[in-house]
């Protein structure tokens, strides 16, 4: 046996995602690259770790049992070097964070110097469906989690980050009046919404609700991104976070139609479970937040106030 560490992680991937594609997308590797890791660790072994039936990848008993056993490997090695960094004096350790989709335009900036200043830290963070975020909140899964709408169910502490504003958006091929529209123009547009459940969709649905607008057609898509994609296609309208959207307005993509009662405001807030107690990595990043956020919010949201 002469495997390598890397290819451990490499069939670990493989076997959380059952395919090579998206255990290339999460390892940030070509798929040829781990194709022939995949190949090379297999080979090492007398029993098939894996099978292809149809075009679908599984896995064998036997492979499973060697990702549990390649599993433990790994958890030792980050143990030992997450040890290494902290008989340096180093703070070391694993920050684990659930965001919701759009939060990825967020988070990353309050994460950024942060990582820079703590090198030994890993960073584990999953860019999911506000459902799942919510999920792995009150499963214990995570240190915090990045929404825009708090769970009515969950007793949480926060610290709010920045606004969250809503616009009704749409693509340039048509003009639209600067002065504000009543809600009637609802009538007249085909509206996307997020799947049930998205923070957008809940914030767009009270809107809708408060003003008694009903909406007659509409498409149902499952992220912001693609949400997007289908208005510059021009298959519709929909009320969108500004955050998401600033190129597309930069480069003249996209407009904002101005609507009475538009923005919806909210707030994106980093939280946790109410008297959680946080690792040594995940006190360190909160105290940090505290003393950091105005000065990151002024100098890289500054943008916001155009709109």
């Amino acid at each position: 046996m002469n495997y390598t560490l890397n290819q451990l992680q490499i069939f670990l991937k493989v076997v959380q995602t059952e395919t090579v594609t998206k255990a290339a997308e999460e390892l940030h590797l070509s798929q040829p690259a781990v194709s022939i890791q995949l190949k090379n660790f297999q080979n090492q072994f007398d029993l098939p770790l894996t099978e292809i039936v149809g075009r679908k990848l599984y896995i064998t008993d036997f492979g499973k049992e060697i990702a549990e056993a390649a599993e433990q490997i790994l958890q030792q090695v980050y143990a030992i070097n997450h040890k290494t960094l902290a008989f340096k004096g180093q703070l070391s350790g694993r920050l684990k964070i659930s965001v919701v989709s759009t939060g990825k335009y967020v988070l990353p900036y309050f994460l950024s110097s942060f990582m820079k200043t703590h090198p030994g830290i890993e960073l584990v963070m999953d860019v999911t469906n506000k459902l799942k975020v919510i999920d792995s909140l009150e499963n214990n899964e995570v240190d915090f989690a990045l929404v825009s709408i708090l769970p009515d169910h969950l007793n949480v502490e926060k610290i709010d980050l920045i606004r969250n504003k809503l616009f009704l958006v749409g693509n340039t091929e048509k003009k639209f009046q600067k002065s504000p529209y009543t809600k009637e123009l609802f009538d007249e547009l085909p509206l996307i919404f997020r799947e049930k459940g998205s923070g957008t969709r809940q914030a767009m649905e009270r809107f809708f609700n408060r003003n008694n607008i009903i909406i007659q057609k509409k498409m149902e898509l499952t992220s912001n991104e693609a949400v997007k994609q289908a208005i510059l296609a021009g298959l519709g309208y929909s009320v969108m976070p500004l955050i998401g959207i600033r190129n597309e307005l930069q480069n003249n993509e996209l407009q904002i139609i101005n609507v009475k009662g538009l923005p919806i405001n909210t707030t994106w807030s980093l939280i946790w479970l109410k008297g959680k107690k946080h690792s040594p990595v995940a006190s360190s990043f909160l105290q940090y937040i505290k003393k950091e956020k105005a000065t990151i919010a002024a100098t890289t949201f500054h943008w916001y106030e155009q709109y």
